[in-house]
């Protein structure tokens, strides 16, 4: 087990690496940065002191150690666009982005995994066949079409829900939730279903798929011909042999979703990372692209991190394989 995650985090270190070089090369070949943050009337002496202060006449190799270092203490450098902190913007945002990918998870998972072991079990019910139609909605239509028709519908039409924005915040200082308040919760519901249903289609069909074979082999028909009743067998056999893909679907999905809430967060303008990277790239603003870029990686890496260890709990064969390299 420990040889796993040792290996497992070497793995991530050399990850982490690579995406810090990409980001790095950001700053060295989009732009000069000089002149991004003085302006057109600065004399070539101001700008001088400027690329001294910054450490940018040192050779790249020794600039990519700094970077290396102002990273791993939490420090991104100055926005160009709003002249504070990269890590200031982003404590700032996170919090709405967790958020919403949080709730469009749990989503996900509590009704995905429900209706794909029903879908499985049941072929040829109207139910089923009801909930793969919504699936097929839920992969078909684009995030954002899905977005403007849950505004129109339930924002415009019936005024039921706000159509833009996170409501309801409660500062608690270190951290802002919308979870303490009726208001952040209605704020909440859109986005988070707009961002949960390719996730939940997904996770569904995966399922559906993934019983449907194992209902199929020949264990399981052993286990019927025991006498065991079809909750036992469902559940404590088929089910629990479907969770290996299913794990590597789910955490990839909550990577994606952090990732990817870009449209989302546009849509109902969420203040999240997503609207701020968006807002990054429309002005340039390289050390909240690069920033950006490292966090979702190092957010990936620590998923994956997560997933390869369920794996090695849910799945026997791994553990037995460790314990016999161990034996040789």
């Amino acid at each position: 087990m420990l040889a796993f995650i040792i290996q497992r985090l070497l793995q991530a270190v050399v990850v982490m690496l690579s995406v810090s070089f990409v980001s790095f090369a950001l700053f060295q070949f989009v732009g000069d940065p000089i002149n991004n943050m003085v302006g057109q009337d600065a004399t070539e002496a101001q700008r001088e002191l400027l690329r001294e202060r910054l450490g940018l006449n040192e050779p790249w190799p020794l600039q990519f150690i700094h970077y290396i270092g102002n990273i791993i203490q939490g420090e991104f450098g100055l926005s160009y666009r709003l002249g504070i902190p990269v890590e200031d913007l982003i404590a700032d945002r996170l919090p709405a982005t967790m958020e919403l990918v949080l709730v469009s998870a749990f989503m996900a998972l509590a009704l995905g995994v429900p209706m794909g072991v029903y879908t499985g079990l049941n072929r040829n019910s109207w139910l089923s066949r009801l909930f793969l139609t919504i699936s097929l909605i839920g992969i078909s239509l684009p995030t954002f079409v899905i977005g403007i028709l849950l505004i129109l519908i339930f924002g415009v039409w019936l005024q039921w829900l706000p159509t833009f924005g996170r409501a309801g915040v409660v500062d608690l200082g270190w951290w802002t939730t919308s979870f303490l308040t009726l208001d952040g919760w209605r704020s909440l519901i859109m986005p988070s279903i707009t961002l949960a249903l390719f996730q939940l289609t997904l996770i569904m069909r995966l399922i559906r798929a993934e019983m449907l074979e194992v209902l199929r082999t020949d264990y399981i028909k052993f286990a019927r011909a025991r006498g065991l009743r079809n909750r036992a067998v469902h559940f404590r056999h088929a089910l629990k042999n479907t969770l290996v893909p299913v794990i590597t679907i789910t955490g990839l999905q909550i990577g994606s979703l952090l990732a990817f809430s870009i449209i989302t967060e546009t849509v109902f303008q969420w203040p999240g990372m997503g609207l701020l990277i968006l807002q990054a790239i429309q002005f340039v603003d390289i050390p909240v692209m690069s920033s950006y870029l490292v966090l979702i990686a190092f957010l990936f890496v620590l998923i994956n991190l997560v997933v390869d260890l369920l794996y090695f709990i849910v799945d026997p064969r791994l553990r037995l394989d460790s314990l016999s390299r161990g034996a040789h």
